[in-house]
């Protein structure tokens, strides 16, 4: 048995654990390693406060720490071991940054002695992650934790808010730490420019045909309400970029759509054909513009007002006529205080953007021809029988354009779906959810090539006892690639064919409810026997595999 040299003084461990307790920290998502054993036994002591969830593979850990964040607004925590540990978590790091979710990873490390000898599963981690976190650092001083642990939380939030990545030296967590953890201190957010807000308030109101696109983190519900407000007040049609559909209540007449894969024409012209955008807390992606063609970098054909929390993201693709470094929430609220135009000239644009975006969601999606179930049907029956709070998730791939046409987000954090295209991102975040929110219906929807990077987690979420739904969408092959291919090479399939498993049956070893549906009319009666389940259910959905998207076939 290990004894503690210094009794009264805690060890760098420990002190860390403190640190996470005293930042509200009351999960932390991991795999284990030999490398933080100390901290491991410092959660054994915490075990009242911070709850221990162990994933069966690190990138689903990374996933699940992500999903967390986006669900709380505060970073979410994962911790894995050197090397393969790390190297397998980057993929939730890289997760973090796109989609600017607040997440502190803890990376075990070898010895400090032993750093640059290359030896067993030495990594360096400020090379490897130095591009793709906020901040990465390596503690060497036990005596720096305390600091290096607060300063990691207050990087992980301000701004645009991302992944930072901490290494743990195993030696120097088991040393004597002589400061105590303390807690970051909380930012107050930035205020909105008078002048700023004066010009982008006049550019508004002299707009003919204006459309607001809504993305990005950092909304807070009062932020929400400030946008319904500032929408409703001005009657101004709003849009949300790739997977932030639920930054807006989908019922609200101003709601018109989403701009990402699926997008519907209609609203990708309202995009091209609009004399102002304003741009509230999403970057402007190459997803959200059809790959830069709606709107043109360097300087769009649209007047645009760009707002975003982080002022190294204004001007960084688009130059903006208006730019303010500011919380979008702030903003909004900051706009909808000022007088609305007595005389609004885009009244029927947004009207008719509504109706183009309900036409758009209620029209068949599939040839008449096609077997299997009907995504479209069946997202629409999803829609109309889950709660407004339900949480959807999903990873990647065509499946889900059909999820993003035919659901409706109705509350604020209830997609939880990678805006970077990760593989296997659905199951994990859908745990991540079941455990935030145990009293709430939590649907997984994800390819079967999606499922497959990741169908371990079942056991975590079966081990925990949560209630969640998985719809395994199975058409046999990994459908956006393949999609890609038949148009650059026709006929000539190479890499894309998927053999999966009974996945009745591999559910069903995890002690969960399963059935496969063949078809569209068993789905209603399918589902309900799932939802009626006592915890865990998975439902495979066979589709047509030339049924490549909603309304294309392969040929």
């Amino acid at each position: 048995m290990k004894t503690q040299q210094h009794a009264h003084t805690p060890t760098a461990g420990r002190v860390l654990v403190n640190a996470l307790k005293l930042h509200g920290v009351d999960r932390v998502f991991c795999v284990p390693g030999e490398s933080y054993l100390e901290v491991l036994d410092a959660l054994y002591d915490a075990a009242d406060d911070i709850e221990l969830i162990v994933a069966k593979h690190e990138g689903a850990a990374a996933h699940m720490a992500e999903a967390d964040g986006k669900l709380t607004g505060r970073p979410g925590v994962c911790m894995v071991t050197r090397g393969p540990g790390a190297t397998h978590a980057s993929v939730g790091v890289h997760v973090a940054q796109q989609d600017s979710t607040p997440m502190v990873l803890f990376v075990g490390q070898v010895a400090r002695g032993d750093v640059g000898r290359d030896v067993f599963q030495e990594v360096d981690y400020l090379a490897m992650f130095g591009k793709m976190a906020k901040w990465v650092v390596e503690i060497h001083d036990p005596a720096r934790m305390a600091e290096t642990v607060a300063r990691a939380f207050h990087v992980a939030v301000s701004g645009r808010p991302g992944p930072v990545v901490v290494s743990l030296p195993e030696d120097m967590l088991a040393l004597p730490s002589p400061h105590a953890a303390f807690a970051s201190a909380p930012l107050e957010p930035v205020q909105a420019g008078e002048r700023a807000l004066a010009q982008a308030h006049a550019l508004l109101a002299s707009a003919q045909r204006p459309l607001v696109m809504v993305g990005g983190s950092s909304w807070t519900d009062g932020d929400i309400e400030a946008l319904a407000t500032l929408a409703a007040r001005w009657n101004l049609p709003l849009a949300c970029t790739f997977r932030r559909q639920d930054l807006v209540d989908n019922r609200l007449p101003q709601y018109v759509g989403h701009l990402s894969l699926g997008m519907n024409p209609a609203l990708s012209r309202m995009v091209q054909d609009a004399d102002v955008i304003l741009a509230l807390g999403t970057r402007i992606t190459d997803t959200a513009t059809d790959g830069y063609t709606l709107m043109r970098p360097p300087q769009p054909a649209q007047t645009l007002i760009h707002i975003h929390a982080s002022a190294e993201d204004l001007g960084r693709v688009f130059r903006p006529d208006v730019a303010m470094a500011v919380r979008p929430g702030v903003a909004a609220l900051a706009l909808s205080a000022l007088p609305a135009p007595a005389v609004r000239p885009w009244d029927a644009w947004t009207a008719e953007a509504r109706r183009s975006f309900e036409a758009f969601g209620e029209a068949p999606a599939r040839v008449p021809e096609a077997s299997g179930v009907d995504l479209a049907v069946a997202m629409r029956h999803l829609r109309a029988t889950v709660g407004d709070d339900a949480i959807v998730t999903n990873g990647a791939g065509n499946y889900a354009i059909w999820l993003h046409r035919f659901f409706e987000y109705r509350q604020p954090r209830t997609e939880l779906a990678s805006t970077c295209g990760a593989m296997g991102y659905g199951l994990p975040a859908a745990v991540a959810a079941a455990l935030r929110h145990r009293d709430r219906d939590v649907v997984c929807v994800a390819g079967d090539g999606c499922f497959l990077m990741y169908p371990q987690e079942l056991a975590t979420a079966a081990q925990h006892g949560v209630k969640l739904l998985v719809l395994i969408v199975n058409n046999g092959m990994y459908g956006t690639i393949r999609m890609h291919q038949e148009r650059e090479f026709p006929r000539r399939v190479s890499g894309t064919t998927l053999a999966g498993p009974d996945y009745v049956a591999l559910a069903k070893s995890f002690g969960a409810h399963a059935q496969r549906v063949t078809s569209t009319e068993e789905f209603p009666a399918a589902l309900a026997r799932a939802r009626e389940s006592a915890g865990l259910a998975v439902l495979e959905l066979v589709t047509d595999p030339k049924q490549i998207s909603p309304g294309m076939r392969l040929a």
